[in-house]
């Protein structure tokens, strides 16, 4: 017996309505071993002028569904359905002619490695001026100022000569930063930064992180970041969905998500992160286990296998029913995909009945 995927209704916040709108949305890929779910049922809204932090291991969907998003998948060898509403317009079926329309302009997506992203044989000014002048009528020179002056806004010095130069004589952090550029160029509504961080030193990743929400503020855009880091979560994440095998299984402000965590994942998820505050020596708690392979998931809750909790939920549910979303009790916008929630229960509180099953 499973549960069907929850259809969530399009809500408003202060009075706005989601820049983009993603529903039920399964992105699968035919393979020699299988059909590959990579995403499978997916549903969230991210709001103009607000960061939702999308988290959980290599190959719980992520960077794929944002992918979908951007329409970078090709249709030929890509199952996909649902909806994606960007800007009040349907992206699940549209063609890459309009895409093309979308992409850089309504919305820009940051990619992790810079380096491989730049062009290594064309200027750094001219690929951001090529970018512009796709989606603006003007002339070279036109084009050329306002790529400096996006160099100059992304805090590059002396941006005219480095416009001129080579991505290769960019150190790391100033290469992202022209990612930054070349992404906001066209002040799109939407930037999706997948992992932005990851290859840099902590300084360069707190400037390029104060960076995003600084220009966040100048242009009210909505950001999607992708990223594994929960300290990066909490320091610039309005919002947080959790991913784990292509579902979101934890949706919520960013501050309650961390501070009380409802499904076992994320808990696992936070356990396994080191802590400042915590006694020296302390041992992590990491999740026991690997993923799921996306061609052949158990049944049931896909997490069950490496759930600690998965005993303590009567009548074997979590072996053969797929938990819905569900808004636990007592808190307020969260969505749980668990069978605790279903019960009323939090994690801790699920403890003694975890205990009196493992006697």
């Amino acid at each position: 017996m499973t549960t069907q995927t929850t259809s969530l209704p399009v809500q408003q916040r202060d009075g706005r309505d989601p820049l983009l709108s993603v529903r039920d949305l399964q992105v699968a890929f035919p393979t020699e071993d299988g059909l590959v779910r990579a995403v499978n049922g997916l549903s969230y809204d991210v709001y103009p002028g607000r960061t939702l932090a999308v988290v959980g291991e290599s190959g719980s969907g992520k960077s794929v569904s944002t992918m979908a998003v951007m329409g970078l998948h090709d249709p030929k060898r890509t199952r996909m359905s649902g909806s994606i509403v960007l800007d009040g317009r349907e992206l699940v079926g549209a063609s890459q002619a309009q895409f093309r329309k979308i992409r850089g302009n309504v919305a820009s997506m940051i990619f992790q490695d810079a380096q491989s992203s730049l062009h290594p044989y064309k200027r750094v000014g001219d690929q951001i001026v090529e970018a512009y002048r796709v989606h603006h009528r003007v002339s070279k020179g036109k084009a050329m100022a306002r790529a400096v002056e996006m160099l100059d806004r992304v805090g590059i010095p002396n941006p005219r000569k480095r416009a001129e130069q080579y991505p290769f004589e960019f150190s790391g952090g100033m290469r992202q930063r022209a990612m930054i550029a070349l992404g906001l160029v066209n002040d799109p509504k939407l930037l999706i930064a997948d992992e932005p961080t990851t290859a840099l030193d902590v300084t360069v990743q707190a400037q390029i992180l104060d960076l995003l929400k600084d220009l966040q503020d100048e242009f009210g855009s909505a950001i999607i970041l992708i990223t594994h880091d929960l300290a990066v979560v909490a320091e610039v994440a309005h919002d947080t969905l959790v991913m784990y095998a292509g579902r979101g299984v934890e949706r919520g402000a960013t501050h309650a998500v961390l501070a009380d965590p409802r499904h076992p994942y994320t808990r696992g998820l936070l356990g396994s992160v080191p802590s400042i505050s915590e006694t020296i020596g302390e041992e992590l708690t990491p999740i026991q286990g690997a993923p799921p392979s996306l061609t052949n998931l158990p049944p049931g809750c896909s997490f069950n296998p490496r759930c600690e909790f998965a005993q303590a939920v009567p009548h074997d549910r979590c072996l053969t029913e797929i938990p819905g979303l569900t808004p636990p009790p007592g808190t307020e916008g969260r969505l749980v995909r668990c069978h605790l929630a279903d019960l009323g229960l939090t994690p801790e509180e699920a403890l003694p009945a975890r205990e009196e099953s493992l006697r």
